[in-house]
């Protein structure tokens, strides 16, 4: 479970990235929203899926509620599921 939530993790760091430093700034500064529809879906799913895999590994891994909070927060913060990725699933 731990090395598809580390998978999971991996993805949905990269979709993030795409999706907010490449996208985003195609759809406003070039006014085409193709890239953020391309790549709003798959990010979407990503999400929801780490979450919920954060949930379901939090007893295997015997992380309190705090760690638990900190690895849910870094799935918003522009590179913390890298973080995530280092300190807590290595």
């Amino acid at each position: 479970m731990k090395n598809i939530f580390r998978f999971v993790s991996l993805l949905e760091g990269i979709s993030y990235l795409l999706l907010l430093f490449i996208a985003t700034p195609i759809k406003y500064l070039q006014d085409n929203p193709e890239y953020v529809k391309m790549l709003g879906m798959p990010h979407g799913i990503l999400f929801m899926l780490y979450v919920v895999l954060a949930f379901m590994i939090k007893k295997e891994m015997n992380w309190n509620n705090k760690t638990l909070g900190i690895v849910l927060v870094c799935s918003i913060i522009p590179f913390g599921t890298f973080y995530v990725d280092k300190k807590y699933l290595r």
